[in-house]
């Protein structure tokens, strides 16, 4: 199915052949059975060669300086008895009289449909009003609903808000939902901590109570020892003051 912009092109072309006195234009809509290459064939003829290459500079000039558009190939432009102009969604042929009989082109496409100026306006016109109708039908769709700016001018004149669309309630039930979700996955969270808290508890105990009696056998043997130094200097003492005696008497005795 041809395009609209397509279509603009070709009746540019078809307009660019008739400013350039080009003959017996004809346009052959082609059936897209046989042809899948293009969808329209172009025909004219000139006088001579020279008007075959004015006529295809003038297509070219037009479709480039009004569209942008350059042909993708363009051949016979200098022998000027078959120029040939390909514009992919079209092909535009200029031909000298004697080669158009010759090659025949109208007979070799007898499924094609010829087409006036007149079909040709007929169909961009229509392409154009649908499009028109599809953006019209795109401008009709309503708008979004501000539920704040609502409210607040329902408030401000005394009038109860409207009705809060579906959507919105579902997207508020939505963000609902997530909440109680979080809030119950963090209470399991302060649970779940609590109870390792309470298994490490009679360990931590353990460990205290452990170290308590290690501490206290240390501390033991140095409290022990204590006395037994005490008690040994007292035998010392003792042993000291047997001895003086003794010596004393020794000494009287040599006397």
């Amino acid at each position: 199915m041809p395009s609209l912009e397509s279509n603009q092109l070709l009746r540019a072309a078809v307009d660019a052949c008739d400013s350039k006195k080009a003959e017996d234009i004809t346009i052959l809509a082609l059936d897209p059975s046989e042809s899948s290459l293009t969808d329209y064939f172009l025909i004219c003829s000139g006088t001579n060669e020279r008007q075959n290459a004015a006529i295809a500079d003038e297509i070219e000039f037009r479709l480039k300086n009004d569209f942008g558009v350059y042909p993708n190939s363009v051949e016979g432009r200098r022998q000027g008895e078959w120029v040939l102009m390909d514009y992919v969604d079209f092909v535009v042929h200029i031909f000298m009289p004697e080669k158009r009989a010759y090659y025949g082109l109208e007979r070799l496409r007898r499924s094609a449909k010829t087409m006036t100026m007149d079909d040709l306006n007929d169909e961009i016109k229509a392409a154009l009003s649908k499009t028109r109708a599809k953006s019209a039908k795109k401008a009709a769709k309503p708008e979004p609903v501000d539920d704040y700016a609502e409210a607040s001018s329902g408030s401000a004149s005394g009038k109860r808000p409207a009705a809060k669309p579906i959507a919105t309630k579902a997207a508020e039930t939505k963000t609902v939902a997530t909440k109680t979700a979080a809030k119950k996955t963090v209470a399991r969270k302060a649970v779940a901590r609590k109870a390792v808290a309470k298994k490490a508890a009679p360990a931590k105990a353990a460990k205290a109570v452990v170290k308590k009696a290690v501490t206290k056998a240390a501390a033991k043997p140095a409290k022990t020892a204590a006395p037994k130094k005490a008690v040994a200097v007292k035998k010392a003492v003792a042993a000291k003051k047997a001895a003086t005696p003794k010596k004393t008497a020794k000494k009287t005795a040599k006397k």
